[in-house]
């Protein structure tokens, strides 16, 4: 199991990808975003998540390299994932969109680019794009978001290469089984987007007592549950306190009857859109 915030998980075609990254949704372009970069990094993260539609990857890019200067490493330390939106799913336009993103970024190569939502005859041809910035050697990994297994199950029927990655709303309240289930017979990792269910969690009482009994935060319990499901997590902060509270999580572990516990806790919510039903 992991042991440190830098211990990695291996993607089937053998990339290694951390455990646990900082999420920078609905951080603001500028000072807000380049100091939460800046921070993680200093801190020991090594993987940033990022997006297009979040409009703030020039502000991740300032933020790596404060940030790679910051630690003394060098750009092969870190694991940077970004996303594609919507309004350029298709062959030529999601090139196209991975070259504005790199340029905004200011790096030459992304280690991990997602498809950011399954639009229905869109995420194909994609995909396909996708496919062909990996076979160039211009991107270490490849993935989608928010796809539901007969999303997957679609977009592998004419794929040549299935998805390393998928990341989706994963939380307490939404544990996704069926998912995961099939994420791992295949060999896709799946990765947690709002693991803390935007904050909505840290007050529930069976969480709370778990916490008190660990000695550890509410957050903390939840990122643990995480990376015990063997799912890949990016919380998402912009105080510093926070983001190394949040990595803090390697020195205990939840017993079985506490992963039972949580795992009880799911009602199928959502805070953001169901992927069967969004209309951007």
């Amino acid at each position: 199991m992991t042991k440190h915030l830098q211990d990695t998980t291996t993607l089937y075609n053998g990339v290694k990808m951390p455990w646990l990254g900082l999420g920078v949704f609905k951080v603001e372009e500028g000072a807000e975003v380049v100091d939460a970069v800046r921070t993680a990094i200093r801190n020991g993260y090594r993987s940033i998540d990022t997006a297009a539609i979040y409009g703030n990857e020039e502000g991740v890019g300032e933020g790596i390299r404060l940030g790679m200067k910051d630690a003394g490493i060098a750009r092969e330390d870190l694991f940077i994932t970004s996303k594609v939106w919507n309004s350029d799913l298709g062959y030529e336009s999601t090139l196209a969109a991975y070259e504005t993103s790199l340029k905004k970024l200011g790096l030459d190569y992304l280690d991990l680019y997602l498809i950011h939502w399954p639009v229905e005859g869109k995420y194909k041809e994609a995909w396909r794009a996708l496919e062909t910035i990996y076979k160039e050697g211009r991107v270490k990994a490849i993935g989608v978001s928010n796809f539901h297994v007969h999303h997957l199950e679609d977009l592998m029927k004419d794929a040549e290469m299935k998805p390393m990655i998928d990341q989706i709303e994963f939380h307490p309240r939404l544990t996704q089984k069926e998912l995961q289930a099939f994420c791992r017979e295949n060999g896709i990792q799946m990765e947690a987007w709002s693991p803390l269910m935007q904050g909505q969690l840290l007050d529930h009482p069976v969480l709370k007592e778990i916490a008190e009994r660990h000695q550890k935060s509410v957050a903390q319990v939840i990122i643990r549950w995480d990376l015990q499901n063997g799912v890949v997590t990016i919380p998402k902060s912009i105080k510093e306190h926070r983001i190394v509270e949040n990595a803090d999580v390697f020195n205990f572990e939840l017993s079985a009857d506490d992963m039972a516990k949580i795992d009880a806790l799911n009602e199928n919510f959502r805070v953001g859109p169901d992927p069967d039903n969004f209309d951007f």
